[in-house]
């Protein structure tokens, strides 16, 4: 299933594809969601869901794994270079929102 990722949460850290430690967005019922990178990363690689991002141009584009030059994988919008500028770009999500585990609504 496909989902748009609404906002992120960061660490703090100075490289920009470490930045990214959570997605969320909110359930077509309007309940939020979030999961933690590395949960978005295995799900995208399972094939259990998809996601995409809503981009400064106002496109929609796909959001794949990449890899940074340690071979660490971390989550970037088609449109992006190397960088997941379109992600870095979301808002904060709300700390109050629970990370969804195992949520087969996702």
């Amino acid at each position: 299933m496909q989902r748009l990722i609404l906002c992120i949460n960061r660490r703090s850290t100075r490289l920009p594809h470490q930045r990214v430690s959570h997605i969320g967005g909110i359930h077509p019922d309007g309940r939020h969601w979030k999961l933690t990178l590395e949960e978005a990363i295995l799900a995208i690689e399972s094939g259990e869901r998809s996601f995409t991002v809503l981009a400064l141009n106002h496109e929609v584009f796909p959001v794949v794994i990449a890899r940074d030059a340690n071979g660490t994988k971390y989550l970037k919008a088609t449109a992006d270079q190397d960088l997941p500028e379109s992600l870095l770009n979301l808002p904060e999500c709300h700390r109050e929102w629970a990370v969804v585990e195992n949520d087969v609504a996702l």
